[in-house]
């Protein structure tokens, strides 16, 4: 596939191309996730729903407060979020090993099965994304987001990252 336009180079700092790189950032975010969408509406679900079940799911018996850290929300709203996938049988909790007021979230097999499904999909745009971009677009993608998220955040997705 070929770019539809590229800005001028050397002129990445100017303000017409950082609106179309966060134009860039919004058609695909919201493209990438359409089927997870979809999907999730039909369950009566939607993308604070899936954002759960996804980090559950890359660290299963995650605490609520590192849940809370990730996400950026309010106790409350995560709250109603939780309550939605536990009454669907999708979350379970448990009490921490070691302070047993500290809640570990897991999915269960029905709440991992959705996440697989889920992910299944966005594994295979991910994967042809990278494909038809190379290597180099690649490492330059993960070097301008790692950059945008910030420090605090930087930190979070190293804790979740690892490569084997």
């Amino acid at each position: 596939m070929k770019n539809l336009t590229l800005p001028p180079a050397g002129q990445f700092l100017r303000d017409d191309v950082i609106r179309g790189g966060m134009d860039l950032m919004f058609f695909a975010h919201t493209r990438h996730l359409a089927h997870a969408d979809r999907h999730l509406a039909a369950m009566g679900l939607g993308r604070a729903h899936h954002r759960v079940l996804y980090f559950v799911a890359r660290k299963p018996n995650l605490a609520v407060g590192e849940l809370l850290a990730i996400l950026g929300v309010t106790k409350q709203s995560l709250g109603r979020v939780l309550k939605d996938l536990t009454d669907k049988g999708l979350l379970s909790s448990a009490p921490g090993d070691r302070d047993r007021r500290q809640r570990l979230l897991s999915l269960t097999g029905e709440g991992s099965a959705l996440e697989h499904d889920l992910f299944d999909n966005l594994k295979q745009n991910m994967a042809q994304a990278y494909a038809q971009s190379g290597g180099a677009a690649v490492a330059g993608y993960w070097t301008v987001t790692q950059n945008l998220m910030g420090d605090d955040a930087r930190a979070l997705f190293a804790s979740l990252v690892s490569f084997e």
